[in-house]
């Protein structure tokens, strides 16, 4: 089969490999539709998960089962499935203790693209199919699906990971499409006044129709200082990242109330450490909390966001600006995450 991969640091192409086999709980998944993500340049391009060679790229996908195995009940060939970026193995001590997104070592529970071929190829294998693929609702818009399968689980565990309570005030770093799930989670989670951080006007502008009340421009001034002066000094109850750098924990911390929550769901591609300003951190007794997680993976966790979009509650597809037909255009949507224009949101190619 015919795959897009990572050849190695800093460089993409086209490989031939073989077709991948069925195991008995597993499926094997023909792409519908796929979407390049941020991940995959930090993975490409800075080296964030250590050198790869000829793995092919991509973990957001909506496709058709093609295969399954002998002991799988709940999908046949030619089930139109969301397969969710996390695919745990559900079996391990770490899914059983509670955090499946880690079962056989930290971030195991995310394979494609990692630790085995991705999605941005003719087809693709699924494990424990049962458990990690979901039927995708009749009736729902494919781009809506495929933002389901990381963009909106990871923004939505930004909220939860920062517990996001009724009238918080909630500032969400970074308004990609991680961030502007988090903005749509924050505000089904009940804040009140929401800032969001972005210069782009597309993801402002979709930050606003999603329910943030402020946009904070880091380009017209410190972000701490802007969101102290709009809640009168006093800062946020919550703050969410899902962009910037290994520094912008200082500036999340600061702007953070005592009892607040920090929840990072922000890939941190580069950089040895991650600084906590001591003062603003009450020299260590401030509770300030830190969480960071990679998004839980799933059949269930899917089918209850399908149900949102459903229902109303949710349209991911609003964050999808550009969208291809053909696999030829893998390496030009890729591009364009990696370089990021203006106009751009996410892309999605359609195959």
């Amino acid at each position: 089969m015919k795959g897009f991969a990572m050849l190695e640091i800093g460089k993409t192409g086209w490989i031939e490999k073989d077709t991948p086999k069925c195991g008995p709980l597993d499926a094997i998944v023909k792409p519908l539709a796929v979407s390049p993500c941020t991940s995959d340049v930090h993975t490409v391009w800075e080296g964030a998960l250590g050198d790869r060679h000829d793995m092919i790229l991509g973990h957001e996908a909506v496709g058709e089962v093609v295969e399954v195995g002998a002991m799988v009940k709940e999908f046949k060939p030619g089930d139109k499935v969301i397969v969710p970026a996390i695919t745990p193995d559900w079996g391990a001590l770490e899914s059983q203790a509670g955090y499946s997104t880690h079962s056989g070592g930290m971030l195991a529970g995310w394979k494609f693209s990692n630790f085995k071929d991705g999605v941005f190829a003719e087809c693709f294998h699924v494990n424990e199919a049962d458990a990690n693929l979901a039927l995708m609702p009749e009736g729902m818009d494919i781009l809506d699906a495929v933002m389901l399968c990381d963009m909106a689980p990871t923004g939505f565990h930004g909220a939860e990971l920062a517990d996001v309570q009724l009238g918080d005030k909630v500032c969400v770093i970074g308004i990609g499409p991680v961030g502007l799930m988090g903005v749509a989670g924050a505000v089904l989670k009940g804040a009140s006044e929401l800032y969001a951080v972005g210069s782009r006007k597309v993801c402002a502008d979709t930050a606003l129709e999603f329910g943030a009340t402020d946009i904070i421009n880091y380009k017209e001034g410190d972000i701490v200082e802007q969101v102290l002066a709009k809640t009168g000094g006093k800062g946020v109850d919550r703050v969410i990242i899902a962009g910037g750098d290994a520094d912008t924990m200082i500036q999340a911390v600061t702007m953070l109330k005592p009892g607040g929550v920090i929840g990072n769901v922000n890939y941190l591609g580069s950089g040895e450490f991650v600084k906590v300003p001591r003062v603003e951190w009450g020299c260590g007794m401030g509770h300030k909390t830190i969480r960071g997680g990679l998004m839980p993976g799933g059949r269930l966790r899917m089918e209850k966001l399908g149900s949102l979009v459903m229902t109303g509650r949710i349209k991911p597809s609003k964050l999808v600006t550009h969208k291809f037909n053909g696999f030829e255009h893998m390496e030009e949507s890729l591009l364009l995450m990696k370089d990021k224009p203006r106009d751009l949101i996410k892309p999605v190619v359609l195959l």
